[in-house]
């Protein structure tokens, strides 16, 4: 299907959803449909509307359609020695770029080089009344105001079809080296910060089973130093530890421990390992902490706010709990307000993030 037709065919879709009041569900290979509340309405496929638009390798942009395959996209960047520096996970070989902008999700990187929404200049949407909306450009500093392109990220489709997106991408690092140490919880916690703020070139960090690995990319020069002075033993098959993790096949993650819900929590480097029972996985420095847990809902989540920070339901378990931390009152506020501006007949993954939109 070419693009216009596929635009036509999305926008007489929302149109007819709208003025019936039907949910859609607009989904693109599905790799992340788990993510979230359940999913209700009819579907909106995105598959049909892919292909790379726009990519200057000189200028380290890459802009594409929302049905284009996530690999398709590495794929290219790999050829002229360029990635997506914030690693998204794929879950699926069906990911798609839509899916990656709407999920959210950033990889072991993140702790480096920033979020997803980090990287977004410029989106185009269309909106529940079926008009395209342009936002961003290309470069960063086109970005002023109110910057709703990188408010898609992380959005579960609530606000619209992402039609199109422009992202930043850099270079793959020169030199990269992962060491492996042995320290409990509160010792890799103290490390990680300690280490934070030394001039190390740390791209990843996991700590999981008494064992703190670090992942140091840059300059050839600078991962070796960084070796000589953290000492550490190497990690054999590095590529492939950084990757599992990344797609969440780590060991970590088998289907034995999933026999409990996995949380995601968000919590200030610094926390000290909170009282909950079960199975850690740190990642981010300490700022992203994975807790598989028999605990109840509102006993994690009390927990995570008492050390500053919020925690995602983020496989498994009774969604009636709520996947996300319950907003405040002002943030939710200006959630329903976001979704009645663009999605004003409520039909786009209603209730995916919060009941009501």
């Amino acid at each position: 299907m070419d693009a216009e037709s596929f635009r036509q065919q999305a926008k007489a879709q929302i149109l007819a959803a709208a003025a019936e009041h039907r949910p859609l569900e607009i989904r693109g290979g599905g790799s992340k449909r788990w993510y979230g509340q359940q999913v209700q309405g009819e579907l909106l496929d995105t598959r049909g509307y892919g292909g790379v638009i726009d990519y200057e390798p000189t200028e380290l942009v890459i802009t594409a359609r929302c049905g284009t395959p996530l690999a398709e996209i590495e794929a290219l960047l790999a050829q002229h020695n360029q990635m997506l520096p914030f690693e998204p996970p794929h879950f699926g070989s069906a990911a798609t770029l839509g899916g990656m902008v709407a999920s959210g999700l950033s990889g072991p990187s993140r702790q480096a080089v920033g979020a997803l929404r980090d990287f977004v200049l410029g989106a185009v949407l269309m909106d529940g009344k079926g008009d395209i909306l342009h936002f961003g450009g290309q470069v960063m500093k086109n970005v002023a105001g109110y910057d709703v392109s990188r408010l898609l990220a992380g959005s579960l489709g609530t606000l619209g079809l992402i039609l199109e997106v422009s992202l930043k991408v850099l270079p793959r690092p020169v030199a990269s080296s992962s060491r492996r140490f042995a320290m409990g919880e509160a010792e890799a916690i103290r490390s990680l910060n300690q280490w934070g703020g030394l001039p190390l070139p740390v791209s990843a960090s996991c700590w999981q089973d008494g064992m703190l690995t670090l992942r140091l990319s840059g300059a050839q020069a600078a991962v070796s130093a960084a070796e000589r002075n953290l000492g550490g033993e190497a990690v054999a098959d590095a590529d492939d530890f950084w990757h599992a993790l990344r797609e969440q096949t780590h060991a970590f993650f088998a289907p034995a421990a999933a026999q409990k819900p996995l949380w995601r929590l968000a919590l200030p480097s610094t926390a000290a390992p909170l009282a909950l029972p079960g199975a850690t996985l740190i990642e981010w420095g300490g700022a992203q902490r994975w807790l598989f847990t028999g605990a109840d809902a509102q006993a994690v989540r009390d927990a995570a706010s008492a050390a500053g920070g919020h925690a995602t339901l983020y496989r498994g378990g009774d969604k009636e709990a709520g996947v996300f931390h319950p907003l405040a009152p002002a943030v939710e506020l200006i959630h329903r307000r976001l979704k009645a501006s663009f999605d004003p007949a409520a039909i786009f993954n209603i209730g995916r993030m919060y009941p009501g939109f």
